[in-house]
């Protein structure tokens, strides 16, 4: 069974930090990396691994870093032990965030309109996030221990951006003009 001490949050933290080890801010690039799966504030990057070292699921060490002595984080057995406990566990389906949904289900409220115009503003967004899962793409290469899990985990976020593209396409023809001629006003 799963700890009580970890949050979905600390699992993250303890795999990111994986069997080479990571300080904070190396934890928190990996996640903006991709930016879909940085659901933490930031602030959080730097305190859960304190947090997980002063349990004994992490060990620090402190080394020069390029502006002063950054903290490093690896692995203890402990550490790995939660990892292989929680793997063990069913997975469950963690509730969606989702900020398309939300305008949608506002829209009855703002107008069409309105909402169809900040819909399509996610193409840009999308574009940029496919461009880092490219880059996350070509450095998965450089872990090969990891590159296997890593491009499964890059493949399914890019099905999940063609997903939010075709949510906008079909937002684009439902709540276009021609279907509410008294709609909104922009």
């Amino acid at each position: 069974m799963a700890s009580k001490e970890l949050s979905l949050f600390s699992y993250e933290i303890i795999g990111l930090v994986g069997r080479q080890g990571a300080a904070p801010h190396d934890l928190l690039r990996l996640a903006k990396r991709g930016r879909m799966l940085a659901w933490a504030g930031e602030s959080q990057y730097y305190t859960e691994p304190k947090r997980l070292a002063k349990l004994g699921y992490l060990d620090a060490r402190k080394e020069p870093g390029k502006t002063g002595e950054r903290t490093i984080y690896t692995l203890t057995e402990k550490g790995l032990q939660a990892l292989r406990e929680y793997a063990r566990t069913p997975v469950g389906f963690t509730p969606v965030k989702s900020e398309p949904l939300l305008r949608l289900l506002i829209a009855d409220l703002v107008g069409e309109a309105v909402t169809r115009k900040s819909m399509a503003a996610l193409r840009d967004d999308i574009a940029d996030i496919q461009w880092r899962l490219d880059d996350a793409e070509r450095t998965a290469k450089e872990l090969p221990d990891r590159e296997k899990y890593l491009l499964l985990v890059i493949g399914f976020l890019r099905r999940l951006l063609d997903l939010h593209l075709e949510l906008v396409d079909e937002v684009e023809r439902d709540l276009g003009p021609a279907r509410s001629p008294t709609a909104d006003t922009e």
